[in-house]
């Protein structure tokens, strides 16, 4: 068949994390590779019940198209509990409800990205939201990252020598892949930089409730005075990510072309899972449903983190995230963690080779590890087996 595809389209790569996750699908394999959430803390008996009142007391208006905006209720829930308690003050009319926040990145990409124009990210980012970004042919620049997040001065000097720079990507919280937590002190000259160079920041926080040591941070956007801040937020790590539930908190001015996009796009997300995800958030707490993800994942990291310490070589090193999904394995130069895949798949083990966290490429020597999602004796058998496959490369 001969079709002419437009070129956006010829650029397109399939992700590596999704072909991955084909392969993990089998019963028989320790999965660390994907970021889902523990499928046993979904709130399936509180679901029906609401669903059930949804549709008794407002059926036809639940399965009715609704306003691009999103359901009022759950924008108010968002704003009054999920936005407050990160510190940002706001109002209804600078959320507006996206199928997921990874219908957010690439809304963001097609807001602010021309052909050739620069994004600068962490190094390494989330591979989702490069392979969102790579659509639109961008340049990227990527920031190295140390214990504190991304490395500021780096990133002002990235500003300064770049004349088409037209967002900055960040993860501060708990960040994908790395697990590692931007500084207060950061995030403030994050926003700061933002108004200087008058450069929309896209502030992508999944992760940051779940936090299983210490205070949570305030968003990059409650530093935010000049509005050059795009929060994005989801339900999907906190509640259910089958919902496909997450929002933009913007300035008015921005949101209103994320509005005009998303009305091209799908007119609007599905009204009949933000009224139960509304209706839920009405008469069930989710903070204490999310203490509840935090005590089963934190045993999770703990028993993670203590057999990696047991099985794996001595001289492989590891992030020790205090919070979110995910550890982050550095191994010694010349050692490509792909190939380690291979070896690990054939013992039925399963992670994320690091290389395409790398929007410019490089860096093959790492890997992304999940603990959310397994249970704790495959955890410990899972690390198990791939201590043995790591084994063989030292």
């Amino acid at each position: 068949m001969e079709i002419k595809f437009s070129d956006r389209a010829n650029g397109l790569k399939a992700s590596e994390i999704r072909e991955l996750l084909k392969l993990t699908q089998r019963p028989e394999v320790i999965s660390f590779a994907g970021g889902l959430p523990a499928p046993e803390l979904f709130p399936i008996e509180q679901l029906k019940e609401v669903t059930t009142k949804v549709l008794d007391e407002q059926g036809a208006q639940s399965l009715q198209y609704s306003t691009t905006e999103g359901y009022l209720p759950l924008r108010e829930i968002i704003v009054n509990e999920r936005m407050a308690k990160n510190g940002v003050k706001t109002t209804v009319d600078n959320i507006l409800v996206v199928s997921g926040s990874q219908q957010a990145l690439e809304f963001s990409a097609k807001l602010f990205v021309n052909k050739g124009d620069v994004i600068i990210c962490e190094s390494p980012s989330y591979l989702g939201a490069l392979n969102a970004f790579k659509a639109y042919e961008p340049e990227f620049v990527e920031i190295p990252m140390d214990d504190d997040g991304m490395e500021v001065d780096k990133l002002e000097e990235a500003l300064k020598n770049n004349n088409n720079v037209k967002m900055i990507y960040t993860i501060p919280d708990f960040q994908n892949p790395s697990g590692k937590t931007m500084s207060i002190e950061r995030r403030k000259r994050i926003a700061e930089l933002a108004a200087e160079y008058k450069v929309p920041v896209i502030e992508d926080s999944p992760y940051g409730e779940l936090i299983f040591e210490g205070k949570p941070y305030p968003c990059i956007k409650s530093f935010d005075k000049a509005g050059y801040v795009v929060t994005l937020g989801t339900f999907s790590k906190t509640f259910c990510p089958g919902l496909r539930l997450g929002w933009i908190c913007a300035e008015e001015e921005i949101l209103k072309k994320y509005v005009m996009i998303k009305q091209g796009a799908d007119l609007q997300s599905n009204t009949f899972t933000q009224m139960i995800a509304a209706r839920f958030m009405q008469e069930h707490n989710l903070d204490e449903h999310i203490n509840k993800i935090i005590e089963v994942y934190r045993k999770r990291r703990d028993l993670m983190l203590e057999s990696m310490e047991k099985y794996f070589p001595k001289e492989v090193t590891f992030t020790y995230p205090k919070g979110g999904l995910f550890t982050w394995v550095n191994l010694k130069e010349g050692i490509d963690a792909a190939e380690v895949n291979k070896e690990a798949l054939k013992q039925n083990v399963a992670f994320v080779p690091g290389g395409s966290f790398y929007p410019n490429g490089g860096n093959k020597n790492h890997f992304r590890l999940n603990y959310s999602n397994m249970s704790e004796e495959k955890i410990v058998e899972g690390i198990k087996r791939l201590g043995e496959v790591l084994k063989k490369f030292y």
